[in-house]
């Protein structure tokens, strides 16, 4: 398999990270594939090569070590659909056609968000006109599927997570999108928003049968195996560590309980979901995205 072009990992709606290994333009050149890992929500200072002690991230810290630190590079805009709108097309915000994360308004309980249209160039097909297979696998939130902003419209060949980043609000949603179809991964799903304003808070009544994140790194993994010839161009913009706080219990029971004793749990006042343990939630979710970035690298 061909070595990858860039494997980067940036906070959307924060400061970013990149690890970069060669130009855009040799890669074109060369049929490098290309990897592109978009965290959300995830704080530079979060990190263990940006000098983070307390949240385990050895896999990005090995990019880091192996690759490019960045330390002023910075997301396109302040909130998801704008700044996506801005990675996909390269536009300066001003120029964006998305400028805020407002919703498609076509009646669905999931609507998708409004659609970058029909005559915008994404990266993915751009690369598709140098040859290269393009798949997608996380949070899109740049319109609905039966638009002009659905990703398979917009250069993709294989979609296969959150169109709506509504529904990306739980980690245990009823469905999630593939292609431009449905997969129903959970007959009791868990709603994004509910409060506990009182009483013991379970995290297990907040976890379904299906992680989604899981199933999103199962697909990208699947991609990568079906081009192993390549060239192709992964991108990955996962939903951890963005609440809801839906981390596996694995990976909070690794963190010290003594996190949570002087502010005590969550309790939805916010939104999103409760959570006993919140900042040991919060670490969690960041060390499993990092497990699933050491998933794909091991596959490469």
């Amino acid at each position: 398999m061909k070595a990858p072009l860039f494997l980067k990992i940036f906070a959307l709606c924060s400061l970013s990270l990149l690890h970069t290994k060669v130009s855009a333009t040799e890669a074109t050149r060369t049929g490098s594939n290309i990897v592109f890992i978009l965290a959300d929500d995830l704080g530079w200072g979060e990190l263990g090569c940006y000098g983070q002690k307390k949240i385990k991230t050895p896999n990005i810290d090995r990019l880091a070590s192996e690759g490019v630190r960045f330390l002023r590079h910075y997301t396109g805009a302040p909130v998801c659909a704008p700044a996506r709108c801005v990675l996909m097309t390269g536009r300066h915000l001003g120029h964006a056609e998305i400028r805020n994360n407002g919703d498609s308004g076509n009646g669905k309980p999931f609507p998708g968000q409004w659609p970058i249209s029909a005559k915008a160039i994404t990266i993915a097909e751009a690369l598709k006109e140098k040859g290269y297979a393009t798949g997608g696998f996380g949070k899109w939130g740049l319109g609905p599927t039966d638009t002009s902003g659905s990703p398979i419209r917009q250069g993709f060949d294989r979609f296969y997570g959150y169109n709506c980043q509504r529904n990306a609000h739980s980690f245990f949603p009823p469905f999630l999108d593939d292609d431009e179809g449905i997969d129903p991964i959970n007959s009791n799903p868990i709603r994004g928003h509910q409060r506990k304003p009182e009483g013991e808070i379970v995290a297990d009544d907040y976890r379904a049968k299906t992680y989604a994140p899981d199933r999103i790194l199962e697909e990208a993994l699947k991609f990568i195996d079906a081009h192993k010839k390549g060239p192709f161009f992964l991108y990955c913009p996962f939903v951890e560590p963005h609440v809801a706080m839906h981390p596996p219990a694995e990976w909070v029971d690794r963190y010290p309980k003594e996190w949570d004793t002087e502010k005590g749990p969550y309790r939805g006042q916010n939104g999103y979901l409760p959570h006993p343990r919140p900042r040991a939630g919060y670490a969690a979710m960041i060390s499993d995205l990092d497990e699933h970035v050491g998933a794909i690298l091991k596959r490469l």
